[in-house]
């Protein structure tokens, strides 16, 4: 059974919707939760909740758009409880428009509150996790950012610019056992009242998804995962390489390609590479170049 006795959390845009459910299990399996939303009485609501069930809790109103307010709730924790060991990065708006619609005040709203919302809750909390080697954070992305998804283009690229942060950020907390994961919801929010039948709705409770956050932020937790999650299922996404092919370097190069298309894009070994690097290193191997006692031959 996973056991947060002890752990501090935050989940940001907790007064409602999904935040709300994360707020509630975390604190119902031990953790104490900095309930964050844009108003005071919702955070406020949820976390009286918290309080009631026996757990502790402290209600905090900031958008995480604004990197000091960010800041401030972080030192508050801090002050509080003494440390931050989970954060579960999960405010969110839409603005949906097709693109040739779309404001582009629109697209740098979403942007603005999707990714560098979490880019500021990440980094208030960041440094403070590597000086005590223990940090668990999770990106809320998207299908829309995963697939796509017709109308939500400034949506898309938000949450496809978390899955790029988590990799990243995976790979340069791993020596201080900082783990930073995914996760790609489907849950009946105000988001999409009035685009799903009620019949669908029912099913897609946001509590469906939050088993999910408890399973990436547990001590023996995964790191660089894409965890997706509705209706009761799981699943993970991945982004995968292909094994390619070398067509060299003449003039017809971009003819081959074409030619060549099939195998190019063949899936069957395909893998997914320990870091972007990988890429080139497969590139220069199908070039015919092999690294031996750390040199290029």
């Amino acid at each position: 059974m996973i056991d947060l006795t002890g752990r501090v959390a935050i989940v940001t845009g907790a007064g409602s919707g999904l935040g709300r459910d994360h707020a509630l299990l975390l604190a119902g399996r031990g953790a104490k939760v900095v309930v964050n939303d844009l108003s005071h009485a919702a955070a406020q609501a949820v976390a009286e909740e918290i309080v009631s069930a026996g757990g502790e809790a402290l209600p905090v109103a900031a958008s995480v758009a604004d990197a000091e307010a960010v800041s401030a709730m972080v030192r508050e924790t801090i002050e509080r409880w003494a440390k931050v060991d989970i954060l579960v990065n999960n405010a969110g708006i839409l603005r949906d428009k097709t693109f040739a619609k779309m404001d582009l005040d629109d697209f740098r709203l979403v942007v603005d509150v999707h990714l560098m919302g979490a880019v500021h809750c990440t980094k208030a909390v960041w440094n403070h996790m590597r000086e005590r080697s223990y940090g668990r954070i999770v990106m809320t992305t998207s299908s829309s950012g995963l697939y796509g998804n017709f109308g939500q283009s400034n949506y898309g690229a938000a949450k496809m610019a978390l899955v790029g942060l988590m990799q990243t950020l995976a790979l340069e907390g791993a020596r201080h056992d900082i783990r930073v994961n995914c996760i790609a919801p489907t849950a009946a929010t105000q988001m999409l009242d009035g685009i799903l039948p009620q019949a669908e709705l029912d099913l897609l409770r946001p509590g469906c998804v939050s088993p999910g956050i408890l399973a990436l932020v547990r001590e023996d937790a995964p790191t660089r995962t894409i965890l997706c999650a509705g209706a009761g299922s799981f699943e993970t996404a991945h982004i995968t390489l292909t094994r390619g092919a070398f067509l060299g370097r003449g003039p017809d190069v971009a003819d081959a390609l074409v030619a060549r298309w099939p195998e190019i894009i063949d899936r069957s070994g395909d893998y997914v590479p320990e870091a972007g690097e990988r890429q080139g290193r497969l590139e220069l191997e199908n070039a015919g170049y092999v690294r031996a006692a750390g040199r290029e031959q």
